[in-house]
């Protein structure tokens, strides 16, 4: 009987991908070439291109890697069995401590998104997808607050979300955290309030 492939990543690949997205988020997507890639993992170009046959390659699976990481978080905030206000305040309070953490940048799909302007281009389209993803998580679960008016409740949570990832790489981020949750606490209520 043949032996099954071994189908986990190679270190050569994780550290292109861990090197790629710690540049790619701390300096921008267009800044970094691939030279510096090369160099800071410590591969061949050969290597890399094994691994990711382009740059473009490269940078959806950052992407993915990043989206990956959020929906694990989100998952972690809704599925821990709170009342569905409460899920909606732990995934509130996740995403303000990640505003605060050292290094941040803001939101690596806006970011990308800046970078990536053409919406043909399959990183603008990853960007797409996963802002999809979060405002159906969003509305779903403003829905099981209240049915009525979720869809509209969530865009102004996800707008909310945006504003802080923006605001706390420009400002005082516990400020920022602490307007964005209350902001978040205003949603809750006047969403309780809706018919």
């Amino acid at each position: 009987m043949p032996s099954e492939p071994d189908t986990r990543p190679s270190e050569a690949r994780s550290r292109l991908l861990d090197t790629a997205s710690r540049v790619f988020y701390a300096e921008g997507i267009h800044a970094v070439g691939i030279d510096r890639i090369v160099a800071e993992a410590r591969v061949t170009r050969a290597t890399l291109y094994r691994h990711f046959p382009g740059k473009e390659d490269l940078v959806l699976a950052y992407l993915g890697q990043v989206d990956r990481m959020m929906r694990a978080q989100a998952d972690r905030a809704t599925g821990a069995g709170l009342p569905p206000p409460d899920a909606v305040r732990a995934l509130s309070a996740s995403i303000a401590e990640g505003i605060g953490s050292p290094g941040f940048r803001g939101c690596a799909f806006l970011n990308a998104a800046a970078e990536f302007p053409d919406p043909e281009s399959p990183v603008h389209r990853a960007v797409l997808a996963h802002r999809e993803w979060f405002l159906g998580t969003v509305t779903d679960l403003l829905a099981r607050v209240r049915p009525t008016g979720a869809g509209p409740a969530a865009l102004h949570f996800v707008m909310m979300r945006d504003g802080a990832m923006a605001a706390g790489c420009l400002f005082d981020p516990a400020l920022v955290r602490e307007t964005f949750l209350l902001g978040v606490e205003r949603l809750l209520a006047d969403h309780g309030r809706a018919s």
